[in-house]
C-alpha cells in the first residue's frame, strides 16, 4: 500500500506508510507551512523503501568506526546507536526517532517558528529562539483505548522544552512498547539532542531497568518474532506484580545507567517508570515532573510522549 496522508480537523497532519505512523504539528506563516508540508510529504514517501533496501545491515549489531549504511536515515540510526556498541545493539533501536527526525528537517526553515513530528511517542522538535513545546507523559497505555463519553485524557506528568535547552528529541521505551525490551521498565522517557539519540538511549536505559527474578517471563526474541534483530537474546514477555524492594532495585539499576549516559553527554534527562514507582534523572531541574516523584496508586503501563502547544 502506498504512503497515505490526512489533514486532521485541528490542523495536524497524519502520515502513514506500513509500520510508520506520524503525527505532525507546526506553527508559522501559512505559505511557508504549506510548502514545508509538501516537502515533508515527498520526503516521507521515500523513507520506508530506503530502509527496507538496507534492512539486512540495519539488523546487524553496530560495531567498528565506519558506518556501512548509505541512506541518511539509516546512517543517523547507526550513529545514534554507536556509543552503545559494547553491548548488542542494532541501528533498529533508533529507527522511530530517526524517521521523525528526517521528516522534521523539512520544517527547519525561515517562517516556521516551531514544529514537531511524533512517531508513536518518539518525537523530533524544531524550536526557534523564544519558542517552546509542552510535552505530556501518559503512563497507562490502556487509557488510549476508545471510551464512550469519557473526558479528555489526563497526563501523568508534563514538562516544557524551551528553545534554549539542548533538547530536540524525546523517546520512550519499555517492555510494554512496540519493540522488545530486555528489562522490566513499564516506560523510560528520554530527552536528548536528537530524536534518534533519544530513541537509542531510551532503549538502553529501559534494558537496564532489570532484576534477576524467576517470576519474570522471558523468551528468545527470535521465538517471538522470527526476523527480530535481537536474535536469541531473551526479551521480556510478562512481568507479574513484584514486591516493592524488587521494583526499587530494578529502577535503581536503570537510574545508574541513565546518570552514566547523562555524564557522557548522551542524554539531557530521563524519567523511568516501573509498576507505579518512578525515578527521575533531571538536568539542572529543568523538567517539571511533580506527579512522577515517588509512587502512584496504580501500576503503570507504556508511557507515551505527546506534544501540546
Amino acid at each position: 500500500m502506498p504512503a497515505q496522508r490526512k489533514l486532521l480537523p485541528d490542523g495536524r497532519w497524519h502520515f502513514q506508510h506500513g509500520p510508520i505512523d506520524l503525527l505532525i504539528g507546526a506553527d508559522g506563516d501559512a505559505p511557508t507551512l504549506a510548502h514545508a508540508q509538501q516537502v515533508a510529504w515527498r520526503r516521507f514517501e521515500t523513507i520506508l523503501d530506503e530502509l527496507v533496501a538496507e534492512l539486512p545491515l540495519l539488523r546487524r549489531p553496530v560495531s567498528g568506526c565506519a558506518c556501512p549504511l548509505n541512506g541518511d536515515v539509516a546512517r543517523n540510526m547507526w550513529v545514534a546507536c554507536h556509543p552503545y556498541r559494547a553491548a548488542h545493539i542494532t541501528p533498529m533501536a533508533a529507527v522511530a526517532g530517526a524517521v521523525a527526525q528526517a521528516v522534521l528537517a523539512c520544517y527547519r526553515r525561515e517562517g516556521v517558528t516551531r514544529a514537531w513530528v511524533n512517531n508513536g511517542g518518539d518525537i523530533a522538535l524544531h524550536l526557534t529562539p523564544g519558542s517552546s513545546w509542552r510535552v505530556g507523559l501518559f503512563a497507562d497505555v490502556s487509557r488510549f483505548e476508545p471510551r464512550t463519553g469519557a473526558g479528555p485524557l489526563r497526563t501523568d506528568a508534563d514538562f516544557t522544552v524551551h528553545a534554549s535547552l539542548p533538547v530536540r528529541g524525546i523517546a520512550t521505551s519499555g517492555w510494554r512498547g512496540r519493540s522488545f525490551s530486555l528489562g522490566i521498565a513499564d516506560s523510560v522517557t528520554v530527552l536528548a539532542r536528537t530524536a534518534a539519540e533519544a530513541d537509542a538511549a531510551a532503549t538502553v536505559i529501559a534494558n537496564a531497568v532489570n532484576v534477576d527474578d524467576s517470576r519474570i517471563v522471558r523468551r528468545p526474541a527470535c521465538e517471538m518474532k522470527d526476523d527480530s534483530d535481537l536474535g536469541t537474546l531473551p526479551v521480556t514477555v510478562d512481568v507479574p506484580t513484584l514486591d516493592d524492594a524488587t521494583v526499587r532495585h530494578a529502577l535503581a539499576a536503570g537510574e545508574r545507567r541513565a546518570r552514566d549516559l547523562q555524564a557522557l553527554g548522551l542524554i539531557w534527562s530521563a524519567a523511568l517508570s516501573c509498576q507505579g514507582r518512578f525515578a527521575l534523572v533531571d538536568a539542572e531541574r529543568q523538567a517539571q515532573l511533580p506527579q512522577m516523584q515517588g509512587s502512584v496508586p496504580q501500576p503503570c503501563g507504556q508511557a507515551v510522549g505527546s506534544v501540546f502547544a
